[in-house]
Parts: C-alpha cells; sequence; structure tokens
C-alpha cells in the first residue's frame, strides 16, 4: 500500500477537485442555463443552492458513515452517484430535473469529501509525508473554487451549459475505475445502534444553517427569514452537540473540541475561507460587469489564486516542521489580510482608481497566505485527532470550508451590496439600484453615450462598496492570526512523528 501511496494521493486530489470546483463551476453556465431552460426566480435559487445545502447538510453523516461502513466503499459509491447525476443534469429538458441532479450532485460530493481525507490518514504514515497530503488536499480545495469559473468559461463558450455537468462523467468514471483497483479499504469500528435522531439533527440543522446563510446574502440582512433559518439552524446543532455528548457511540465525537488545536484550526479554516470566498465572488461580478469582461476572461484573471495555493502546498510542510505551527498559521493570515486590504488602500491612494495589476497581486497574496494558513490548519486538526475519529474530523474539516466560503459570500457581499446603493449618485434608474448586474443589463439597454455614462457611474460605486468588503474580510483575518497566536499551543508539531 505505501508504494502506491502517491497514486493514491492523486487519485484523490483528482476527486477533490472535481467536487470543489462543481462549487462554483456554475456560476458562468448559468445564463446560458437560463436562457435554455427558462427556469423562474424560485427554481434559479433552488439550481445555485441544492448542490451546497445537500452537500453541507450531509457531510458529518458521510464521515461516520464512512468510518462504520468503509471509506473507499463510501467514495467509490459517492462517484457513481456524482456521475449518474451529472448524466441526469445533461439530459435535462426541465428546471426540476436540473434541481434534482444538483441535490444528487450534493449528496454524491457528501459522500467523497470526507472519504478522501480519512484515506490520506490511513495511508500516509509518516508525519511529514502526511503533511505534504494534506498540504496538497488543501491547495486543491481552495484552488478547485478558484478554477471553477475558468473551467466553466471554456467549457460553456464553445459547448453550452450541458458541458459544465458532461464533464464530470469520464472524471468520476477513471476514478472509480482507478479507485476499486489502487485504493485501501479501512475503518473505524464502532459497535453500538445508528443514531437515526443524530442524522436527523445533524442533516436538518445544517440545511437551515447553510440555507440561512444563503438566504442572508439574498434577502439581506433586514428580511426575517434568513434569521429563522439561522435560528432554527443553531437550536437543532446544539441539541445535536449535546446528544451526541450523552452517547457512548456518537455520530460526531464532540470531545475533539475540547482540544484547543482543534478547537482553533476550524476557526481558522472558516474565518478564512470567508475571505477567499468573498473575494473570489465579488472580484468575479466586478470583472465581468464592471469591467466587461467576458465569463472566460474573467476567470482567467482569477488565476493568481489558485495558482499561488499551489505553490503553498510546496512550501508550508517544511514551514510547519521548521517553525512552530501558530507562527506559520498566524503569518499566513496576515498575509491574507494584507492581500485583502490592498485594494482598499490602493484605492484611497490613486484617487479611487483600481487596476489589474492590483487585483492580480492582491489575489496572489491572498492565495497565498490562505493556502499557508488552511493547510496549516487542516493538517493540524487532522493530526491530533484521534485514529478512530478521522472521519467526523474531516467532515468538520470540510464543513468550515463550505460554510466559511458561504458566509463570505453571504455578509460580506451583502455589506458590498448596501455600499454599492448608498454610494449610487441620484438620477441612476431603479432598475439599477439592486445590483451590478441588474445595473449592466439596464446599461446595455440604454446603449450609446447614456448607457456609457451609466455604466462608469454604477461601476465606481461598485468598486467603492467591494474594497471596504475584502478590508473586512481582512479583518477578520486578522483577528483570527491573533488568536492562533495566543491560544495554539506551541508544542503542537504535526510533522513529527510520534514516539
Amino acid at each position: 500500500m505505501t508504494e502506491r501511496r502517491w497514486l493514491i494521493l492523486g487519485i484523490l486530489s483528482g476527486s477533490l477537485l472535481l467536487i470543489a470546483m462543481d462549487t462554483t463551476i456554475l456560476n458562468v453556465a448559468f445564463p446560458s442555463l437560463v436562457s435554455d431552460l427558462q427556469p423562474d426566480s424560485v427554481e434559479q435559487l433552488w439550481i445555485i443552492d441544492a448542490y451546497s445545502l445537500a452537500l453541507s447538510g450531509l457531510l458529518v453523516t458521510a464521515g461516520a458513515l464512512g468510518d462504520r461502513s468503509g471509506r473507499k466503499r463510501l467514495l467509490l459509491g459517492g462517484f457513481a452517484l456524482f456521475a449518474l447525476a451529472s448524466l441526469g443534469a445533461v439530459l435535462a429538458t426541465e428546471a426540476w430535473h436540473v434541481i434534482a441532479a444538483r441535490a444528487l450532485l450534493g449528496v454524491g460530493g457528501a459522500a467523497i469529501m470526507p472519504a478522501t481525507l480519512s484515506i490520506l490518514r490511513y495511508v500516509f504514515t509518516d508525519a511529514k509525508e502526511r503533511a505534504f497530503a494534506y498540504a496538497v488536499w488543501s491547495a486543491v480545495m481552495g484552488g478547485g473554487l478558484a478554477l471553477g469559473p475558468v473551467v466553466g468559461g471554456l467549457l460553456v463558450e464553445d459547448f453550452g451549459w450541458h458541458a459544465a455537468f458532461l464533464l464530470n462523467i469520464p472524471v468520476a468514471a477513471a476514478v472509480i475505475a482507478l479507485g476499486a483497483w489502487l485504493l485501501p479499504e479501512s475503518y473505524s469500528p464502532r459497535t453500538g445502534r445508528w443514531d437515526w435522531w443524530g442524522v436527523a439533527l445533524s442533516v436538518v440543522g445544517m440545511v437551515a444553517l447553510a440555507g440561512g446563510i444563503k438566504q442572508l446574502g439574498k434577502a439581506g440582512i433586514t428580511a426575517p427569514l434568513p434569521w429563522v433559518m439561522l435560528a432554527v439552524g443553531a437550536v437543532l446543532l446544539t441539541v445535536f452537540a449535546r446528544r451526541q455528548l450523552r452517547l457512548e457511540h456518537p455520530i460526531l465525537e464532540m470531545r475533539l473540541f475540547a482540544d484547543r488545536a482543534f478547537a482553533l484550526s476550524t476557526v481558522v479554516i472558516f474565518l478564512g475561507m470567508v475571505g477567499l470566498g468573498a473575494m473570489l465572488f465579488l472580484l468575479t461580478q466586478w470583472f465581468q460587469y464592471a469591467e466587461e469582461y467576458s465569463p472566460l476572461e474573467a476567470g482567467v484573471r482569477l488565476l493568481p489564486a489558485p495558482l499561488a495555493l499551489t505553490v503553498t502546498s510546496v512550501i508550508t510542510p517544511k514551514l510547519m516542521h521548521a517553525i512552530p505551527v501558530r507562527h506559520v498559521m498566524g503569518s499566513g493570515l496576515v498575509l491574507m489580510a494584507i492581500g485583502l486590504g490592498l485594494p482598499w488602500t490602493v484605492q484611497h491612494a490613486a484617487d479611487g482608481t483600481l487596476g489589474y495589476p492590483t487585483m492580480a497581486v492582491a489575489l496572489a497574496l491572498l492565495g497565498f497566505g490562505s493556502g499557508i494558513a488552511t493547510t496549516v490548519a487542516s493538517v493540524t486538526l487532522m493530526a491530533v485527532t484521534p485514529q478512530h475519529n478521522v472521519g467526523g474530523a474531516a467532515a468538520i474539516d470540510e464543513t468550515c470550508y463550505e460554510l466559511g466560503a458561504a458566509l463570505g459570500v453571504a455578509a460580506l457581499g451583502s455589506l458590498a451590496a448596501a455600499l454599492y446603493r448608498s454610494g449610487l449618485p441620484a438620477g441612476v434608474p431603479a432598475s439599477a439600484r439592486d445590483s451590478i448586474g441588474e445595473a449592466a443589463h439596464a446599461a446595455k439597454e440604454l446603449g450609446g453615450r447614456a448607457g456609457g455614462e451609466l455604466l462608469t457611474k454604477v461601476s465606481d460605486a461598485y468598486t467603492h462598496g467591494m474594497t471596504p468588503a475584502f478590508l473586512t474580510g481582512g479583518a477578520l483575518a486578522l483577528v483570527a492570526a491573533a488568536m492562533a497566536w495566543a491560544w495554539v499551543p506551541p508544542t503542537v508539531r504535526p510533522t513529527d512523528n510520534p514516539h
């Protein structure tokens, strides 16, 4: 098994890349899909959200199921479902077909993601090699989110929205074939009954929490529905946590959070993804609407982030071995904060103007800093987890990635939208006040000089609303850095083999 470990890392990294890309690949395919299938506004929301809600809701359950029934079996079953759901989306002729397919894709993704980390923990027995494997995993996770729009733009421009789903089928088939041959099976045998009540509390609570975060971004902070959903999610997850603490054989071992290094690692991943998710979302809109790039051109301009993330997979394990974890983690978060604060700083120093070179540097710093911080956090989180709880720890790790990115889009996206509306000058038509996308559409309909002037006004307002949102994400990163330096024990060395 050990001689095949690097091939296994390649298979699992390819698996994760596909799942991460599917989170964002539909963003650029969506206009083509809407034009073809004509979904109403409610159906459009479900097409976007069905995947991430199913994924977030089932991660904890899938992690526990993999521990009991076998991680390889769960991963291959997840990919079989992923391929079938993708085929269903390709053949879709109605909006509800795509909604159902996206939900099944989320179920498949939830089966796949915890299994990847758990299998890596089982295969890589040397702590240094395991740290490198986790670093690659983290880079692929973050890079996949950023590469989704690039790959989506390439496919959609030539082949239409179906291609965004068609890509999944040959990749899933290859992973199933290679995985059945190369991947080892592993378990964490547990006796006791399966906690169905815990499953229900976990799934409904996580769906309510993730849905509330998403609705917060769509409906705004004044709408009651997001807060009701968040409250329901918080109550159900609190009941779930208390139930797990009482059970002899829980679905999720909540006592893992008693370890300071584990708890702080989850905070670092979550807050790191808030900034990364927000910047990628807001910049995608800025490139397409304010700067008038095509979806592919916008995606290509995001590449400094995933490229920087790729570099971190090589250097971070070496830094962790040479320097205490809390210093590497804190330094990565500070670097991330600098990247998030750079556009606001340059904008105020250059009389409100921002060019792509500034954004490219900011994206590179963000990718580099978030890559270091989240990689260290993931490695530390898994290193301090006992072997029999790795499925649950992997699910927590990935939930932090998912919810952090969603909160970044919702909370910082809402802040940017509010600042955008407040910064619009008098005389801008009502149709342009809701979002930069609607404003760009209104400017296109006007055409000529009037359309150009309107686009200039709304672009300036959006740029001035976007950069303070980035700055807020940077402040959160600094808070996480201070927590890491203060509370991560200096003795934690996840690249050292136990004696």
